[in-house]
């Protein structure tokens, strides 16, 4: 069994945001945030701790994978999504979020693991992506019209 010390040092080595959240009802009160959870945000752990989650998504709570997750918590399933997250400056980031419920020993939900990961560069390079894929198609259609039209007169000669 590994030691509690041991433990503390493993999570604090971590490259990816760690949260603890106690449920509380509908809320979900953060109890305990790692040093990686507070490079990738801005946010100190004092700032944070006691507060609902969802302060990390600012005013922006229309996103797809929020009604995902809550279903989720409110199953007390497991979940992954990305979601538009913001940094105490005000920035925003993508964040591949993976939530874990923990159960006591009575098989009643008492906390969330949510671990964070930064995937905006990732999310970037398949925005741009998919932009060069529309390019590439309406050249071809393009092409593609030009050649007809070209077929079109040489059966005219």
């Amino acid at each position: 069994m590994i030691n509690a010390h041991l433990l503390q040092k493993m999570i604090n080595a971590s490259n990816d945001g760690i949260v603890v959240a106690e449920q509380e009802g509908e809320d979900n009160i953060v109890i305990y945030v790692n040093p990686a959870f507070e490079r990738l945000t801005g946010y100190s752990a004092d700032e944070v701790l006691y507060q609902d989650c969802r302060f990390l998504q600012s005013g922006d709570r229309d996103q797809p994978g929020l009604e995902r997750i809550r279903q989720a918590l409110s199953q007390g399933q497991p979940c992954r999504e990305v979601l538009r997250n913001y940094r105490k400056d005000g920035s925003h980031f993508w964040n591949e979020l993976s939530i874990t419920p923990v159960f006591n020993d009575s098989d009643q939900l008492t906390y969330f693991i949510g671990v964070q990961k930064d995937v905006s560069v990732q999310i970037k390079a398949q925005q741009r992506l998919l932009q060069l894929e529309q390019q590439l198609a309406a050249v071809q259609a393009e092409l593609a019209a030009l050649k007809a039209t070209d077929g079109s007169n040489k059966s005219q000669i």
